[in-house]
């Protein structure tokens, strides 16, 4: 598959092939729904706790008289009908994770890659490097890649320390090691940025799942 291909000041271009997986027809999309809603569901905490009628403090008389009131009966101020009382079919704290293996894993994460490369969505540059630290440098190169962008993720092997501290500070610029990079990264990015050294690592992610490649 064909990518863009740009200096390491963004300045110029050329396109270059790169093995990265191809797929046909609809292969892979359902593992990548399910891995995607996996990621998802283990980053909630599960800890929304409310208190049932048992728990709840309250007093345990007896609202009024139990005829002669000419309204329904009423044995407890701690039932859910009542102000401040119990919460009926609340939540409790509960585990979300999904466990998935490590197939899908891999299948979803070549279909996400191939997709996103597909859209036009994946550029490589020479080297992710600025002189010095300052957000402005590292702001020019990317504005010369992406002369209009949303949220925008750069991917490298290993971050050099003055790259990382110039991009920390733009806004809608995340930052993620290609050995890092997860499924969900691939998704939620409409663009992203690899270095030469991170598509090579993230090429041998893909390609070493078998069930990715068709």
């Amino acid at each position: 598959m064909k990518l863009k291909v740009y200096t390491a000041d963004g300045t110029s271009s050329s396109e270059k092939e790169f093995a990265l997986p191809a797929f046909e027809g609809d292969k892979g999309v359902a593992a990548l729904r399910q891995v995607v809603l996996a990621h998802q569901a283990n980053a909630r905490q599960g800890n929304a706790s409310t208190k049932t009628r048992a728990e709840v403090a309250g007093s345990g008389k007896k609202l009024f008289r139990q005829k002669g009131s000419g309204t329904a009966r009423q044995g407890s101020r701690r039932v859910p009908h009542q102000r401040h009382g119990g919460i009926a079919h609340g939540p409790k704290p509960r585990d979300f994770s999904q466990k998935i293996n490590r197939k899908m894993k891999d299948l979803a994460f070549s279909r996400a890659l191939f997709e996103r490369a597909t859209e036009g969505g994946l550029s490589v540059i020479e080297a992710i490097e600025v002189k010095e630290a300052k957000t402005k440098l590292f702001n020019q190169v990317l504005t010369a890649v992406l002369p209009t962008r949303g949220k925008v993720l750069i991917v490298d092997d290993q971050f050099e320390n003055n790259a990382a501290l110039a991009a920390r500070n733009i806004e809608g610029v995340s930052l993620s090691e290609a050995g890092n990079l997860s499924t969900l990264d691939v998704v939620r990015y409409r663009h992203i940025i690899v270095s030469a050294k991170g598509i090579e690592t993230i090429i041998a992610r893909a390609n070493g799942a078998k069930g990715g490649e068709s």
